[in-house]
């Protein structure tokens, strides 16, 4: 078949010629023939570049037989074996084509056969260009036949019966790994000829191999053309094997966010919902088949809205003004609000920018959170309240030495309110605010000491002096966690429960 291609091209490459070059061009008398082919007996023994290039041999020992099957095409006459030149001594094989200016010539000289191609002599100003053109042609389509073997993905041409009249080296290749056996007509690798993808569009195929159930994933691509239909088969097994990573991924994922508590809604780049988890059914009350519709963000939120689902916006006329403002804060990762709900319950949503221009929001239920606050905030207030009817000037530090509670008693018994400053007070501070306003005493050491250790704590009081004369009973008691209480008294009456007066103390 190649060999009939060729001489097809040797036809179509003179004829071309004849008619396109101008007759005034004239050739040498020095000019001579380089398509020679040498044979001893029955065997090629030498040829040159040119005829190698002309006509396909095979690669191994080549025979009159094989030049007679690639030349007989066009010159009909051309000797079937050598018996005919030795009787003749010399012929001259001739084409019918009339456009064509080339002949061939045969010589016997001592047993040996001398095959040239020469121009015809009524031709002769124009044969030496004819015979470098066809071997130019000859040498592109060796270049092409080398470009198209050399490439790594299968290349093959149908007829219209869906049989394969040719193929690359990689689609005989890929016919052995798949069918275990070299390529032949009727090896269709992807179905027959009215399967194949319609042209200009691309379809992906799988193939399974031979003894295994590995699949080999293809785009296969087809081209009309004269002789029937070129198909490209592009391996895209690495893209496949993305794309199923990306998929398992993606399922991990899922069923990573199916367990979360936290409703999340993720919005690509043109604002559309791609995924969400069941927490965020659970949450918002809206229906799956809504959700599973892609939504956009606007109409997530006009639907929350509308279900009473999000806190009442103030204007309604300038709602969408406000989700603009609201999509543009969470895109930038500053979007983060709690929503207090007319049912009652509490969310916390956040808004997180995400690569390519998607955004994510996260809904978290935060009621039982805000209400255990809510209650703690209520008893702190009403304790703060109780020692705020006490007499006695209560102060409670932390076990680092830290007020951390301090009641209106305290305030006026010593003209401060710890409360105001943004700074710690430490018993340091406190001790010489009290230090200041009594008489001279190793009591404060004792207190400052007795604050700060965590061993050997004992309740015990002290009798102190104020520089106004009135005497005081202070008494110092261990609390949970390390934490130290003091209470300052004008009542003379020693503390029951106090089993020491000023205690010596070792700093621990």
């Amino acid at each position: 078949m190649i060999l009939a291609i060729t001489c097809l091209v040797v036809a179509y490459v003179s004829s071309r010629f004849l008619a396109t070059r101008p007759r005034t061009r004239t050739v040498g008398p020095g000019a001579v023939d380089d398509i020679v082919w040498i044979f001893d007996g029955a065997d090629l023994v030498d040829a040159t570049t040119r005829a190698r290039q002309a006509i396909e041999l095979p690669d191994g020992p080549c025979f009159w037989k094989d030049l007679h099957q690639g030349l007989s095409a066009l010159y009909p006459t051309f000797p079937k074996t050598q018996d005919i030149v030795k009787a003749s001594g010399q012929l001259v094989a001739q084409t019918p084509d009339p456009k064509n200016p080339s002949e061939i010539h045969c010589e016997w000289i001592d047993g040996i056969t001398r095959v040239s191609m020469r121009r015809r002599r009524e031709d002769s100003p124009q044969s030496a260009d004819l015979y470098h053109a066809f071997a130019d042609a000859a040498q592109e389509l060796e270049t092409l036949r080398f470009a198209v073997n050399s490439a790594h993905y299968p290349v093959w041409c149908v007829d219209d019966t869906g049989d394969v009249i040719w193929f690359n080296t990689a689609f005989d290749t890929l016919c052995q790994t798949v069918l275990g056996k070299p390529a032949r007509k009727d090896s269709a690798l992807f179905g027959p000829a009215g399967e194949v993808p319609i042209p200009t569009k691309r379809t992906r195929r799988s193939l399974t191999v031979s003894g295994s159930d590995k699949k080999l994933w293809f785009d296969v691509s087809i081209v009309q053309c004269d002789a029937g239909t070129l198909i490209y088969a592009i391996d895209v097994n690495a893209i496949v094997d993305a794309e199923l990573a990306q998929r398992n991924f993606v399922q991990t994922l899922a069923k990573t966010f199916a367990q979360l508590s936290i409703g999340l809604a993720i919005f690509d780049r043109n604002r559309q919902l791609v995924l969400f988890n069941p927490a965020l059914v659970d949450l918002t009350a809206l229906p799956a088949d809504f959700l599973s519709g892609r939504p956009t963000i606007l109409s997530f939120f006009d639907r929350l809205r509308d279900s009473r689902m999000m806190p009442e916006p103030k204007n309604y006329n300038s709602w969408r003004e406000q989700m603009a403002e609201l999509v543009e804060a969470a895109t930038d990762g500053r979007y983060q609000e709690t929503w207090s709900l007319p049912s009652g319950s509490v969310y916390s949503v956040s808004g997180r920018p995400h690569p390519d221009g998607a955004v994510a929001f996260l809904i978290e239920d935060i009621t039982a959170e805000i209400t255990l606050t809510r209650r703690f905030r209520s008893d702190l207030e009403m304790w703060q309240a109780v020692f705020d009817q006490i007499d006695d000037a209560i102060a409670v530090f932390s076990m680092t030495g830290d007020l951390v509670f301090s009641n209106t008693a305290y305030h006026d018994l010593w003209g401060v309110d710890p409360e105001s400053s943004f700074a710690q007070t430490s018993i340091l501070d406190s001790s010489r605010i009290w230090q200041g306003q009594c008489m001279a005493s190793p009591v404060w050491g004792d207190i400052r000491d007795f604050v700060t250790i965590q061993e050997n704590r004992a309740e015990w009081w002290a009798r102190i002096d104020r520089k106004s004369g009135d005497p005081m009973i202070c008494n110092v008691s261990p609390i949970q966690r390390g934490a130290t209480m003091i209470r300052f008294s004008y009542s003379m009456d020693e503390p029951r429960k106090a089993t020491q007066k000023c205690p010596e103390l070792t700093p621990g």
